[in-house]
């Protein structure tokens, strides 16, 4: 488990239980462009079955960003569901979520790959290549260097 510091008091921590699973769900069901109407079910499913989940907490302990992550635990990992909650954007909030979430932890050293619409310049700051016409990101495997 991680439980990381950032500045301005916020948290990064990757315990699946300390995310609000209904806070989630709201948001990714009705203010993302990529899984509006998703289920509460489906989220929830996505969620417990994650090979690992970041949860960004603001100083009052309620979270305010989430990420989930999709492996086969050996070769690939897919990075999904990325959201800062508007109000607590422009910190540097999302990269270190980004960051923790690709290159601590268990799957650090895999191929990354994710879809998105937008926010390609986050993603190049971590290593991600620019986009394939239908929007894939890929990030090569980082070879000899260990996890942070």
């Amino acid at each position: 488990m991680t439980r990381r510091a950032l500045p301005g008091r916020y948290e990064l921590d990757d315990d699946v239980a300390r995310i609000d699973q209904a806070d989630v769900h709201r948001l990714v069901s009705t203010e993302s462009y990529w899984a509006t109407g998703r289920t509460r079910q489906v989220m929830d499913e996505l969620i417990d079955s994650a090979a690992r989940v970041v949860g960004l907490y603001a100083p009052d302990g309620s979270q305010v960003g989430f990420c989930r992550v999709l492996s086969d635990r050996h070769t690939f990992a897919y990075l999904a569901d990325v959201y800062v909650r508007a109000d607590h954007r422009g910190h540097g909030l999302g990269v270190e979520l980004v960051r923790e979430a690709i290159e601590n932890g268990p799957l650090a050293r895999l191929r990354w790959l994710l879809f998105t619409a937008d926010a390609h310049d986050l993603y190049r700051k971590l290593g991600f290549a620019d986009p394939s016409p239908n929007s894939v990101m890929q990030r090569e495997p980082v070879r000899g260097r260990a996890p942070r």
